[in-house]
């Protein structure tokens, strides 16, 4: 596993946001109605995902509808893909981009410090 990590830490995009220390420090300037929007429905996507699966699978059971979870939980998780995709998209590739490195820092630093590994 220590392999692993230590390999994708050593791939340029993870490398350079370690190294960069790269932060959300873009997003404290003034964004956009298109940008805010776009992060609202990255937020709303995220939450169809598997969280809405789940409760989906909860509902199903309290209420012993099991078509609730055997048909909406795949109708939901399907939704939250083009969901995702058009915040992504409203949001633009700045902040995209802004983000995953950032998401990717915070991830690999955490990781990195778990194996007991050097920070690149």
């Amino acid at each position: 596993m220590k392999k692993l990590i230590q390999k994708i830490a050593d791939i340029g995009f993870v490398h350079s946001a370690i190294m960069e220390q790269a932060d959300l420090s873009a997003f404290r300037e003034k964004l956009s109605l298109q940008v805010i929007t776009g992060i609202l429905l990255i937020i709303l996507g995220s939450l169809l995902g598997w969280p809405a699966v789940a409760f989906l699978g909860i509902l199903a059971v309290k209420f012993n509808e099991p078509l609730l979870a055997v048909v909406g939980g795949p109708l939901v998780y399907g939704i939250s893909y083009p969901v995702f995709g058009l915040g992504m998209y409203f949001s633009g590739a700045k902040y995209t981009v802004i983000f995953f490195r950032w998401l990717c820092r915070v991830t690999m630093v955490k990781l990195l410090s778990w194996a007991n590994l050097r920070e690149v």
